[in-house]
């Protein structure tokens, strides 16, 4: 899957989906984030879909419009950063224009800049590098300032990665205090991928 690997930005029109074929569209792709320390890159592995105003889970759920969530009311593709018990977050913004819905990116496969990655966020086995969202973002240096971002532009991308062979497809984690919604099966995941989030 690491050969012949070429790192440019999808194109916009990738992003117009909606956000549970968005969810299922990542998984396989690259993410990248290129620094002056360096580059590093990921397949996206597990995603979660979050699904605006009727998802209870979702941030701009009631149509919330925040400081924090006016980023998910605009165009697909956009970077909607924010923090969560210290953690950096990083979620695709889906849907259209005042349709306020996301996709949280949960777990990567270290692919290019491993070593910068470990320098950020040692760990002893490499499996627990990038499993999980909080874990993701600090290996490869995505903070707050990426808000508002395009991931259909450098320095912070989508790339074109491979298919996975299977998806397999369950509930959301850590949403317990959400009704109905901590029921929907609206997470996703390459099946016997060894850096899906446990």
């Amino acid at each position: 899957m690491n050969e012949n690997i070429t790192m440019e930005p999808l194109n916009n029109d990738f992003f117009q989906q909606s956000t549970l074929d968005l969810s299922r569209s990542l998984l396989g792709c690259l993410l990248v984030k290129e620094t002056e320390e360096g580059l590093t890159a990921g397949y996206i592995v597990e995603t979660e879909a979050y699904i605006g105003p009727n998802d209870r889970a979702a941030h701009s759920f009631g149509n919330r419009r925040t400081k924090r969530t006016e980023i998910m009311f605009g165009e697909a593709g956009l970077v909607y950063t924010y923090t969560m018990h210290t953690h950096c977050l990083i979620n695709v913004v889906s849907a259209g224009v005042d349709e306020p819905e996301a996709v949280l990116i949960r777990a990567l496969e270290p692919v290019k800049g491993i070593d910068l990655m470990k320098r950020r966020r040692p760990v002893d086995q490499i499996k627990n590098l990038t499993n999980g969202p909080g874990k993701l973002t600090k290996a490869m240096g995505i903070t707050m300032e990426d808000y508002g971002r395009k991931f259909f532009e450098r320095p912070l991308f989508i790339s074109k990665g491979y298919s996975p062979d299977e998806i397999e497809q369950g509930t959301r984690i850590g949403i317990q205090n959400t009704g109905e919604a901590r029921f929907y099966p609206w997470r996703f995941w390459v099946k016997g991928n060894q850096y899906v989030s446990k």
